[in-house]
């Protein structure tokens, strides 16, 4: 049995399974895609595990999402588990937040644990480059608004808010 540290997202980037001992590598993420590195040695997680491996104390006031593989967020409960092993799990988020929101981008439905989340997240989230795409939102009965890097957008307003990214044209040099 080797006690070689397995890097959970190295796996699913190679597209292969994890060893099925520890030590594991998981990355655990803030609601600005930032990510940290911590060591877990049992595969098999609950939600309880990964928040307090990121010394949260009151884990009843945070939420924490899978990042599967597909790119997909999954919220996965403080008591629900997760198999490391699966190949289907990449990364984690934790949200200081007790509910979840809706959204959806490029056609993909999302969830996201915080009230408000900014473009360059949101291109992020589909995987487009954040400098060479834009995104907007869809707004019913006016034109769709453009949502900057840096702009908030809120996501608690009633309804599924809709998004979508692409390349932006320009008139430049047209006769």
């Amino acid at each position: 049995m080797s006690n070689k540290l397995e890097d959970i997202s190295t796996c699913v980037r190679e597209g292969r399974k994890p060893k099925d001992h520890g030590p594991y590598q998981i990355e655990v993420g803030n609601e600005q895609l930032e990510f940290t590195a911590i060591q877990v040695d049992d595969p098999v997680l609950t939600g309880l595990q990964i928040s307090e491996g990121m010394g949260v104390w009151s884990a009843e006031d945070h939420l924490v999402f899978q990042v599967l593989s597909n790119g997909e967020l999954e919220e996965l409960r403080l008591g629900e588990t997760t198999d490391l092993r699966s190949g289907d799990v990449e990364r984690f988020l934790i949200f200081r937040s007790a509910e979840s929101h809706r959204f959806e981008i490029d056609g993909k439905r999302l969830e996201w644990g915080a009230k408000v989340i900014s473009g360059r997240v949101l291109k992020r989230l589909v995987g487009v480059d954040p400098a060479k795409f834009v995104v907007w939102q869809e707004i019913r009965g006016q034109d769709d608004r453009p949502i900057g890097n840096t702009d908030l957008v809120h996501l608690d307003s009633e309804g599924l808010e809709h998004f979508f990214t692409g390349v932006p044209t320009t008139t430049e040099g047209a006769v």
